[in-house]
């Protein structure tokens, strides 16, 4: 993954000094597929769906988008798309007067026969509640476009159905984490291609093989509870001058039944975590 980090508009200007700064998420990921194939990852709610989080959108500039980021109807996030050039390019933003972020998606064929995937997401101005999340948007950004990447490498046009709790253990990372793991019943240090099983009798069914592993974060093909794709993650947060740790499980399931997995497993796994917060 090409990562080109920030940007900052403002240097170089007279006025530079005084102008709040501004930074840019510039990520690019190579992926295999046709462009169409790409933009239909992409560009259309199924497409998102099946590696971010459930999205409407209607295809085309000016239509309405919807992502569902939790339960309750505050996590439900409306937008709207603000270009719309099929294969190539798709914009979409937050619209009203003030658009708030901006993720423009650009799709480039390259030598290779596969396409790059580059994001452009703007809109983090120094002083402003996005520009204190930006490293952690850098950070998740990281991971859903792998996921794309897994999306068009193994399950290309397919629908999924997500799963996604995520707990606040009050605990540093490097505590939750081995924890997690261990209670899970997986090994300590995953190993790359390494096929793992969760051994513990208190979880719903997860196995699969690692396709990457990382200090507090592993990513899977999954084989259980149907095929599709998982991260394990602990993600580091201070909440009130307290050192805690986003714990997440989350799946995106390939399967005629997955609707019915989810709707068996999702509350399971949700109440594991909080489960496992303290023990």
């Amino acid at each position: 993954m090409t990562d080109h980090r920030a940007t900052d508009p403002a240097m170089g200007s007279e006025n530079a000094a005084d102008a709040p700064r501004e930074r840019v998420i510039d990520l690019s990921v190579e992926v295999a597929g046709t462009p169409e194939e790409v933009w239909t990852a992409i560009a259309t709610g199924p497409g998102i769906t099946a590696w971010f989080v459930p999205t409407t959108v209607e295809e085309r500039v000016g239509g309405a988008t919807t992502s569902k980021f939790g339960e309750g109807p505050e996590m439900l996030i409306p937008g709207r798309v603000a270009a719309w050039d099929p294969p190539r390019r798709v914009v979409f933003d937050g619209g009203g007067a003030d658009a708030g972020l901006a993720y423009e998606w650009l799709v480039e064929t390259n030598a290779k026969g596969s396409c790059v995937v580059r994001l452009v997401n703007s809109g983090f101005v120094e002083g402003t509640p996005w520009d204190d999340q930006y490293d952690g948007l850098l950070e998740g950004w990281g991971l859903f476009m792998f996921n794309l990447q897994l999306h068009l490498a193994h399950f290309a046009g397919q629908k999924a159905t997500s799963m996604l709790p995520m707990t606040m253990w009050v605990m540093p990372v490097d505590e939750a984490w081995p924890r997690l793991l261990a209670d899970l019943g997986l090994p300590a240090v995953p190993v790359v291609g390494e096929r793992i099983v969760a051994t513990a009798a208190d979880a719903p069914p997860l196995a699969g093989t690692v396709v990457r592993s990382e200090p507090a974060r592993i990513a899977l093909l999954l084989d259980e509870p149907a095929a599709g794709t998982a991260f394990l993650a602990c993600e580091a947060a201070r909440v009130d001058g307290v050192d805690q740790a986003g714990v997440s499980i989350w799946q995106y399931l390939y399967d005629d039944d997955a609707t019915g997995i989810v709707e068996r497993d999702g509350a399971t796994w949700a109440a594991w975590l909080q489960a496992h917060a303290g023990s």
